[in-house]
């Protein structure tokens, strides 16, 4: 018996999933036509479904954030990197129990994860790629200097259960409109060009080049050496990455479908998506408000609390009735997929398919999901 949107309780994350195929197809053709290997971050879909997918499409492995995502992405893939610093005994003792079949790389910064990420390493009878981290703007993580990159890289070379892979980075800081990037980008390339100089002049020439970003991804071909993306929000797509133009309002595959529950206020409405459903993190580009409604995108969410999300009608003529359902775009897909241990795949109104959220959460012990079989996995 077929179900639809209206017989769904809210909120609850519905997916598209021609947009979603749209998506990943596009992606995968982009990397293919520049040369490019893919390796899309999991942190957006954290899902076994959407990464055999993406597999399939070619991509040559995964990058993950936790070890949480590394254990759930080992039953679909044998090549993981976990784009985070291998730092804390139990990150590194979970990192080292990993399955032998995987082949793991990791990102670092520091001369003293090393020695451990090698100890850990040995402990697990493996060995493991590092990628030393180089910041080049974004001021988070990475080694600040291609001498400090040429030390590290030579301390992992000097490290029998480590090996030397190359460079990754994370060019973050560059969010501006895709017509204003261009300045933005040739830094990154000419900063990421005295890394790559430095290393190969020491006899160490980075195998990879990884740099990632999804407002910079149709774009990466353009830096000289890189040679990886890790790109992860496109699978979704989100308000931020529509404003920005990285991607089509038409891109955005994933929503938040609320009910409104309240419309005793002139001029706002009240739906059931509040904090704990959409997040609250503000908009990384120009305007306002936590989400915008797919099919009204002059209506916004303009505050919130846990449970509950305002709606301004002050530029809108549409007026909801109790009752209505809305689908909203978040400004961030990546934290609005996090709050749920569920994600709804729809074509229309049409409910086809659902899947879970399975590598939420830190928990090493929670039952893992099996990709489904078949062709085509969304």
């Amino acid at each position: 018996m077929a179900t639809y949107l209206e017989q769904l309780e809210t909120p609850v994350p519905v997916v598209d999933l021609d947009r979603v195929a749209h998506n990943l197809d596009r992606m995968a053709a982009y990397a293919t036509l520049h040369g490019l290997r893919l390796r899309p971050h999991v942190k957006t879909h954290k899902s076994p479904r959407i990464a055999a997918e993406q597999l399939r499409l070619g991509a040559v492995g995964l990058a993950c954030a936790t070890l949480r995502e590394a254990e759930v992405m080992a039953e679909v893939c044998r090549d993981l990197l976990v784009a985070y610093p291998p730092v804390g005994a139990a990150r590194l003792e979970r990192m080292a129990r990993l399955p032998s079949h995987v082949r793991l790389a990791v990102a670092a910064d520091d001369v003293q994860a090393l020695d451990a990420l090698s100890v850990a390493a040995r402990l697990g009878q493996r060995s493991i790629d590092v990628l030393v981290e180089a910041d080049l703007g974004m001021h988070r993580v990475g080694v600040t200097s291609p001498e400090k990159a040429v030390a590290m890289a030579r301390h992992i070379d000097r490290a029998s259960s480590l090996r030397f892979a190359g460079l990754q980075f994370y060019p973050g800081h560059v969010r501006a409109h895709v017509k204003d990037q261009d300045a933005g980008l040739a830094q990154v390339g000419h900063d990421l060009a005295a890394y790559i100089e430095a290393l190969t002049a020491a006899g160490l020439p980075p195998h990879t080049v990884s740099g990632g970003s999804t407002p910079l991804a149709w774009r990466m071909h353009e830096v000289p050496g890189v040679n990886e993306v890790r790109p992860g929000t496109y699978v979704y797509n989100d308000r931020t990455t529509a404003e920005i133009g990285a991607c089509d309002w038409e891109d955005c595959a994933l929503t938040v479908l609320a009910t409104v529950v309240s419309v005793s206020v002139k001029g706002q409405a009240v739906v059931d998506a509040g904090t704990k459903a959409l997040g609250r993190e503000p908009l990384r580009a120009e305007g306002d408000g936590y989400g915008v409604l797919l099919d009204h995108p002059d209506v916004i969410v303009s505050r919130m609390s846990e449970e509950h999300g305002i709606l301004d009608l002050s530029r809108s003529s549409w007026r909801p009735r109790l009752g209505d359902q809305v689908r909203i775009v978040p400004n961030h897909v990546c934290i609005v997929v996090h709050l749920f241990d569920e994600i709804i795949g729809v074509r229309g109104h049409a409910v086809e398919t659902r899947w879970p959220v399975t590598a939420r959460g830190r928990d090493s012990n929670r039952e893992l999901d099996r990709a489904p079989s078949g062709p085509r996995a969304v």
